[in-house]
Parts: structure tokens; sequence; C-alpha cells
């Protein structure tokens, strides 16, 4: 071969990139539970992230001190992988900004996303925004610090897109629960579980608007919670629904007994590996340009495609064959997809 430019040095030049995040993204809330999870997360690997919850993990009165708790163990031994974020409350809470000053004061070079809840208009998430880059930047943190933003309101969904346009916004997340219960009484409770919650047309517009504003802007949508824990099949065919008929990359655990299902659901199949990992290696071979492959045509476009879907295998811990291992050794060139 006369050159060996990685995928992600010839593949994105003059674009932006799309964000690495696993596929599945664990909320804990109490000091015990978060600590079972950085367990997790140590024993199987950056797989799934972990989102410290200050809203609604927070005992009633003791917010503050439940954010340095948060803040403690994000800064700890225990966070082998540096992927823990946090939720803090809302924007028209009156201790928001205080636990925005106790996470970053604390574990701000350390904290791998922000996410921010029940915004009901792209101003609410504009205000947090402002408020976590003028911190940061007293504090000297130099990382940006990428911010999960959830879509929970009939006011933040009617923004959707603007707010997938703000900057440090890395993924959009459906509050399904809070979805349903802001609309008074007009969409059932069986819309919080399936399969009303992949029927319900209300619930579908949102998920599709969502997701279509994320991926239309170069950012990860993330599905909302599955409520069965006991019943593994039940979250890995709400995950792969999730996947395959809603463009979701990524989804909400909220027991551990979910995660694997949930990675697993989200992996791409192995005949899909293997394919983009000969089309890749064949194009690599050729300073990518055109290809045939299997009596197909491929060029760039497809190249972005199966590179992007060898990450999101690599990213849930599938074992790639080795032409394509090679793409994420510690010689490869870091760079986020």
């Amino acid at each position: 071969m006369s050159t060996a430019l990685h995928p992600s040095e010839v593949l994105y030049a003059g674009g932006k990139p799309f964000s690495a995040l696993a596929a599945c993204e664990h909320y804990a809330g109490s000091e015990k539970l978060i600590r079972k999870a950085l367990d997790l997360q140590a024993k199987l690997g950056p797989i799934f992230d972990v989102t410290a919850d200050c809203e609604d993990g927070a005992p009633a009165g003791l917010e503050r001190e439940h954010a340095a708790m948060i803040a403690a163990l994000i800064d700890s031994a225990a966070n082998r992988h540096d992927r823990v974020g946090a939720r803090i409350h809302p924007a028209h809470h009156p201790l928001w900004q205080q636990e925005l000053d106790i996470l970053l004061a604390r574990a701000g070079h350390r904290l791998a996303y922000l996410v921010l809840p029940k915004a009901e208009s792209c101003g609410d998430v504009e205000t947090q925004i402002a408020a976590l880059e003028t911190l940061r930047e007293r504090l000297a943190i130099a990382r940006p610090i990428p911010v999960h933003v959830l879509i929970e309101t009939p006011g933040a969904l009617h923004e959707v897109w603007q707010i997938a346009q703000l900057p440090r916004v890395e993924s959009l997340d459906f509050g399904l629960m809070d979805f349903v219960s802001a609309h008074h009484g007009a969409i059932p409770e069986s819309a919080m579980r399936s399969p009303g919650q992949f029927s319900h047309p209300l619930i579908v517009r949102a998920k599709c608007e969502i997701a279509a504003a994320a991926l239309g802007n170069g950012i990860v949508p993330a599905h909302n919670v599955t409520t069965e824990f006991r019943d593994p099949s039940v979250v890995a065919a709400d995950a792969r629904r999730a996947r395959e008929e809603f463009g979701y990359l990524r989804m909400w655990s909220i027991h551990p007994n979910q995660i694997e299902p949930i990675v697993a659901a989200m992996q791409p199949k192995a005949a899909e590996i293997e394919t983009a990992a000969a089309i890749l290696c064949a194009a690599q071979e050729a300073d990518w340009g055109p290809i045939q492959c299997d009596g197909r045509l491929h060029d760039r476009a497809s190249y972005r495609y199966h590179w992007e879907l060898l990450q999101r295998a690599h990213a849930t811990g599938v074992m790639l064959p080795p032409a394509a291992a090679r793409f994420f050794s510690s010689h490869a060139p870091e760079r986020r997809f």
C-alpha cells in the first residue's frame, strides 16, 4: 500500500466527526448504587456510561451534600474510565447553579458530560450552557464539558432543532415518563411502556423528531428507559426497536440487569461488521479512492457509513476482525467519530 491513512484522517476532512458515545447510559442516584455501577463498569469496561443523578437522586433538603458526594466519586479511584457524567436540576430550580459549582470545582476536570433536564425551551438550555462555560473558564478547566439535553416537555420538543444546534450539545435524550405526564392525561399511561411507547402517535412523533434533530446535527439520540428489569428479553427488544426502527444509538438503563441486554441489542450484526471491515481495508489499500467489493461500488460516502458502524461495534465491546481491530490500536490516531 502506498499510504496507510487512518479512516479518521481522511473521511472527515472539512466535516464534523460524529460524537463517540457508549450505547448505554446507566442512571444511578444513591452513593450505594453509583458505587455499584462503577464496580460493574470497571469489570465490563467502558461499554456503558454512568450518570450520577443530582436531580431525582438527591434527598430533599440535602441537594448540596448529594452533589458533593457525586463530585467526590467522579474524582475518585473508583472512576477508572473517566466515563461518569452528572444530571443537575433544571434551569427553573433554585439550586441548579450551586450543584454546577460543586461539581465543577471538585470534578470538572473529570466530568464526562452534564445532563440538563426538563428544559421548557431552547432558552433554558442556553442559560445553563452559558453558566457552565463561564464557570469552566473561571476554574481554568481547559477541556470542554459536553452537554446532554433531556427532551421531556412539549416546549423543548417544539424547539428541538434549535437545541440540537447549540454549542457543547452532544446528545439529545428522550424523557418518556415526564413527556407523557406533561400532556395532562391526554396520553394514556400505557404509552409509558411497550408496545404503546412505539405505537402511540404523539410518542412516535416525539421519538422521530428527536432522532432526526440529533442525527441531522451530528449528535447522538439517546432513547428512554424501559421499566422492566427482570426480563432481559423485554429490555433487549425495546433497545432493538429503538435502534432499528427509530434510529437511536444509545439507551438509558435504570437497573444493572438492563445494561448488557441494551449493549447487545445496540451492537451491529456480525455480518455487517465483517462487510465493513472488508470494505474499509480494501479502501485503505486503494488510498481511499472508489472500489468495488462483492460486485458493488463504494466511495467515501459508504466508507463513512462503514467506519461509523465499526466504531459503534468497538464501543459496545465487539471482538473485531484483526484487519479492522488495527484501526483501534494504541498507535491509531485518537479521534472521535
